[in-house]
């Protein structure tokens, strides 16, 4: 994988404009092979239409499951992830709402029920972040947004899921390296991430008497339209240059591991972080 060379500015690509990004994310390896690892299988993706969401999606087909994505507001940017999941052969689904409302969270599990007779893989990856470099700088209203955007819908989501999951089925949370080491500039966002960590190890107690698996993934730095839509200056341009990679990953680079937590390869595996972060050591 070729290390970015050029970057867009914040003026220049917004939450989900992957169009607009130089380079742009690479989504999916184009010798990555299929084997039919999640055939027949019914995949719910929050925050799917961009990004590593838009990645797993594309993976998700390419391995034979179906795909339900819910999105906030980017509905081009949806509607491009859908076109790619049914290039793979796969049927998709797309559902816009906001998921800091439980009834959105509910309708869109039924929708996804209703669409494809099933739900075996819920994905709770939307995320949203505002940097700030100080404390004193971060209003109330942020911290809401953020609990209420990050942590939030993965109870509402799980909660109604459940009515339909069954034995052999899995949750997987997308968590972050900022919630194992912190961070200087995303304190609440990293807080909510760190609350997904613990939420995946108690849900993962919870329900393994149902046969249901839940796990999650840390990324570290990935090249998507969150982060020229976050971060500007040097920031950016140095974005992931700090990894002992030095460079940014790829949405490719993670989506993988998805596809493995989700699949028959993975049936002893709950309660676990898988950390994709190009060599940064952490624990906990």
């Amino acid at each position: 994988m070729k290390k970015p060379t050029s970057f867009p500015n914040k003026t220049q690509s917004q939450p989900g404009d992957e169009y607009k990004m130089h380079p742009e994310p690479e989504i999916i390896r184009k010798n990555y092979l299929g084997s039919n690892k999640l055939k027949g299988k019914t995949a719910l993706i929050t925050g799917g239409d961009s990004g590593i969401g838009r990645s797993v999606a594309v993976h998700f087909a390419r391995e034979g499951a179906n795909v339900s994505i819910a999105y906030l507001s980017e509905t081009k940017d949806a509607e491009e992830t859908k076109k790619m999941v049914e290039s793979e052969g796969a049927e998709c689904i797309i559902l816009k709402g906001d998921l800091k409302s439980e009834a959105f969270c509910k309708n869109m599990i039924a929708e996804t029920v209703d669409k494809f007779g099933s739900l075996n893989i819920l994905v709770n990856n939307a995320a949203m972040q505002f940097p700030k470099k100080k404390i004193e700088e971060i209003e109330s209203e942020q911290v809401h947004t953020t609990f209420e955007t990050n942590i939030y819908p993965l109870f509402y989501a799980v909660t109604h899921a459940l009515k339909y999951m069954k034995k052999g089925d899995c949750v997987i949370n997308t968590t972050s390296v900022t919630a194992y080491r912190g961070s200087l500039h995303l304190l609440d966002y990293s807080s909510t991430k760190g609350a997904i960590v613990s939420f995946t190890r108690s849900a993962s107690n919870m329900l393994a008497e149902k046969g249901i698996r839940v796990n999650g993934v840390a990324p570290g730095p990935i090249w998507t339209p969150l982060i020229p839509a976050t971060f500007s200056g040097k920031d950016l341009t140095e974005f992931g240059q700090d990894t002992p990679m030095k460079r940014a990953g790829q949405p490719s680079e993670v989506a993988p591991a998805y596809v493995f937590l989700a699949s028959d390869d993975a049936t002893y595996i709950t309660g676990q972080i898988i950390h994709i972060n190009g060599g940064e050591i952490v624990g906990g």
